[in-house]
């Protein structure tokens, strides 16, 4: 082949600024002279780059070393805030269930009450037929079921002759007085009370006796006697 026909020879140059092998940045051509050896600066030892690593993470280390500490912060507040918000929600539920269990104690009061008093007609009936003899025979079977039913409701009659008179549960309709009491006495029952507990759901209808040698009240003295003077008396100088 002629010197001619010589194909034109490639060259090659890698310009590439981090070797690909050592990873190393390389310096410029200007600097470096071409085949030369590379330095020590050119290839850093595998302790300065570790050291150079190092130095580059330490910002980032720190703050991922910061960022649970603000994180635990963070989530102590929050679980402080979700105990208060159960323990606010928890006493609200006990205040309704127990506003609950009151209000149906109430509503179911109510209703007892309301039946019994519905049935306080017939037990005046029943015992009118009693005090006449006429409670007997299957009236006293049915007689006996309705005085269950209030038995049953927590119901009781009240109202004895004998009694000492009581405003707050006897209706006196009827007054005399009498030698064989000391004290304001309930003689005669015209019609039983019934109470229920504490509360009174009807009061009896009684006759009432008291003591015929009772003392004169003040307000019994008018003013009149107690300034009359005796005749032919002066008073005396005070």
């Amino acid at each position: 082949m002629s010197q001619g026909d010589e194909q034109p020879r490639v060259v090659i140059r890698d310009k590439r600024r981090i070797d690909p092998v050592s990873g190393a940045v390389r310096a410029p051509a200007g600097e470096q002279p071409a085949g030369a050896p590379p330095g020590p600066s050119d290839h850093p030892s595998p302790g300065e780059r570790m050291s150079e690593n190092q130095t580059a993470a330490g910002p980032e280390v720190t703050v991922q070393e910061a960022v649970p500490a603000t994180g635990d912060g963070d989530l102590s507040r929050q679980l402080a805030e979700r105990t208060e918000d159960l323990q606010r929600v928890t006493a609200e539920y006990a205040n309704y269930r127990r506003r609950v269990d009151r209000d149906r104690t109430v509503v179911v009061d109510q209703a007892a009450e309301r039946f019994a008093t519905q049935l306080f007609p017939i037990v005046d009936d029943i015992e009118r037929a009693r005090d006449h003899g006429d409670l007997t025979g299957a009236f006293k079977v049915v007689a006996d079921r309705v005085l269950g039913l209030l038995d049953g409701l927590g119901v009781e009659a009240f109202g004895v002759a004998g009694d000492p008179f009581d405003p707050a549960l006897h209706e006196a309709v009827l007054h005399d007085t009498s030698d064989e009491v000391t004290v304001p006495t309930a003689t005669t029952v015209l019609r039983q009370g019934f109470r229920r507990g504490d509360r009174v759901l009807r009061t009896a209808m009684v006759s009432v006796s008291e003591p015929s040698g009772a003392p004169a009240t003040p307000a019994d003295v008018s003013g009149d006697q107690v300034g009359d003077e005796v005749p032919g008396e002066t008073p005396a100088a005070g």
